[in-house]
């Protein structure tokens, strides 16, 4: 079960950095403005925000990482405090933002904490 939770947690870290790129540096680009269909000045004029929301993500993402290298007890409490903030932040953003973030940031966030937390 740990190998299972290991490539969870690497898995969502992956979804985390991508979504860093996305956001700091592609949301001016194609698949930035796909994402929410907004058009070059829309893109241009958010920028600064996804920026930060792209930054906020990179932390996840690193905190996950730090989480699978480091030992335990350190490794898996930092596992299970930064999946409860994606899970967190996946649920916030569903409800305040686009209702697509509960399946594509909290779902896998709940299913790989719920395996850390199996792994023990």
């Amino acid at each position: 079960m740990e190998t299972v939770a290991n490539v969870l947690v690497g898995l969502v870290a992956a979804l985390h950095g991508y979504i860093l790129a996305l956001e700091m540096f592609l949301w001016e680009k194609k698949p930035g403005r796909g994402l929410h269909g907004f058009d070059a000045e829309m893109a241009r004029a958010t920028a600064p925000l996804a920026a930060n929301q792209g930054l906020y993500n990179g932390f996840l993402a690193a905190g996950l990482v730090w989480g699978l290298i480091a030992a335990d007890p350190v490794g898996h409490a930092a596992q299970v405090f930064f999946l409860s903030c994606v899970v967190i932040a996946g649920v916030y953003g569903s409800v305040t933002a686009n209702r697509r973030i509960l399946f594509a940031q909290a779902l896998p966030g709940a299913l790989a904490l719920a395996a850390v937390l199996a792994a023990g």
